[in-house]
C-alpha cells in the first residue's frame, strides 16, 4: 500500500509492529546475539528450556516483543521491538543477568 508520505491512517499498525502516531513513527527492532563464555556448546535439553523460559519472562516483564528468536548450543540470537522508554542495554542487562544467575 502507498500512503502519502509512507504514513498510513493514525492508529494503525503494519505487520512489524511498527506504530503511527500524530507527528511520529516508532519502530525499535533489534538483533541481539549473546554467546556463553567461550561460546562452550552448553545450551541443551532442560538447560535450554529453561533460558528459554526466562528470556520470555523478561521480555514480558519489560514490555518487549520477541519477531524472531533462535537457540543454538552455542548462542542465542533475537529479533525483538523494545518499547522507546526502555533502554537497549537495560534490556539486554537484565536479560543476561537474570538467566546466568538463575542457570547456576
Amino acid at each position: 500500500m502507498h500512503y502519502p508520505c509512507d504514513l498510513p491512517p493514525a492508529g494503525s499498525l503494519d505487520l512489524m509492529g511498527t506504530g503511527y502516531g500524530l507527528q511520529q513513527r516508532l519502530s525499535h527492532g533489534y538483533h541481539l546475539v549473546g554467546a556463553p563464555k567461550y561460546r562452550f556448546k552448553v545450551l541443551h535439553g532442560e538447560v535450554r528450556l529453561r533460558v528459554r523460559e526466562i528470556l520470555r519472562q523478561v521480555c514480558a516483564e519489560m514490555g518487549v516483543t520477541i519477531v524472531h528468536g533462535v537457540l543454538s548450543c552455542d548462542h542465542v540470537h533475537m529479533f525483538v521491538e523494545i518499547p522507546p522508554h526502555v533502554s537497549v542495554s537495560d534490556f539486554v542487562r537484565r536479560a543476561k543477568g537474570r538467566s546466568s544467575r538463575k542457570i547456576q
